[in-house]
């Protein structure tokens, strides 16, 4: 993989890495299409988030980021909007099936992206889905389609992540935390190759800890997506207000509220990158050279060595 970094200012090389993204994009389109009936357009920026949904993954954070934006596009004229940056914000995965808050947060998705998608005015400058029935099938055509993929999980709260990786291998960039595999990534690929934003790890405890005794009042774009749901904008807004109340008076014990305002500071800085056409290609292709760390035979390798204790034995060439 790191010999892709000496092409990276190739014009052909370049002219046919983007190429191979666009037809990826146009075979999500078309599957989206076939799988919800919605149309995309593969010249939109494709924003994706696909993993299992649950609470300290903020799937919910996503969404609520999504409402502000409609909220901020319904202020605009015409003339306005047209200068906007389209953008197609892709959701997929499951949730257990006892968890009820998440599958409250996929009712919420599908009633915003039903809004949205009807909106006229609106129309291709943003389309929300979220893909049913999360398959491999399904990761085949999304991940190699994403231009920026969303890992944006509580800083501290996740493993590790693999989905990251598999994002990145395939020319995607990170928008996440200070989180998991984020960290490792962002030091191979470099943090000109990745938009990272939110409280890092030990600061999370005296966020919570500040939290369960006081109820701030939400920062202006959290508090519009609020007001937007609780507006009956998306449906009974009694349906989502559990959501609303477990960041307003639970304790938000997933940090929403501190981590979204740099959230929403992050969203501008990837639409700054991406409307600079060849400097974005350019953080595609060094991604995917500087993520040669992360494949199999080194993660084996290390194993063998540093846990197994164990040589390499030689395969005969008679089959086993």
């Amino acid at each position: 993989l790191s010999t892709l970094e000496a092409r990276a200012t190739d014009p052909d090389f370049r002219q046919r890495w983007w190429a191979a993204k666009q037809k990826n994009k146009q075979r999500l389109a078309d599957y989206i299409l076939a799988t919800t009936g919605i149309q995309v357009s593969a010249d939109a920026m494709f924003d994706v988030q696909v993993k299992r949904i649950h609470e300290y993954k903020r799937q919910l954070m996503n969404i609520l980021a999504v409402i502000y934006r409609y909220h901020c596009l319904k202020q605009m004229t015409p003339a306005q909007r047209t200068k906007e940056l389209p953008r197609v914000v892709i959701f997929a995965g499951k949730a257990a099936a006892g968890y009820w808050v998440a599958k409250q947060v996929i009712k919420l998705i599908n009633s915003v992206a039903e809004v949205i998608n009807s909106d006229e005015e609106i129309g291709d400058i943003l389309k929300v889905v979220f893909i049913p029935d999360y398959s491999v099938t399904a990761a085949e055509n999304i991940i190699p389609a994403s231009d920026i993929s969303q890992h944006i999980s509580t800083a501290g709260t996740e493993a590790s992540g693999t989905s990251n990786m598999k994002f990145v291998l395939n020319g995607g960039i990170i928008l996440g935390t200070v989180d998991g595999a984020n960290i490792e990534i962002g030091e191979e690929v470099g943090e000109e190759q990745i938009f990272f934003f939110g409280c890092l790890a030990h600061e999370v405890a005296d966020f919570r800890h500040y939290l369960r005794f006081h109820q701030p009042k939400p920062d202006a774009a959290l508090q519009a997506a609020f007001d937007m749901i609780q507006a009956n904008t998306f449906g009974d807004a009694h349906l989502f207000q559990p959501l609303i109340d477990a960041v307003l008076r639970g304790g938000d014990v997933y940090l929403l509220s501190v981590d979204f305002p740099s959230y929403i500071e992050a969203h501008k800085a990837v639409e700054a990158a991406y409307r600079q056409h060849d400097e974005w290609i350019t953080k595609s292709i060094l991604s995917v050279a500087r993520m040669a760390k992360f494949s199999s035979d080194r993660s084996i390798q290390e194993y063998a060595e540093e846990v197994w204790n164990i040589e390499p034995a030689p395969v005969s060439g008679q089959s086993v």
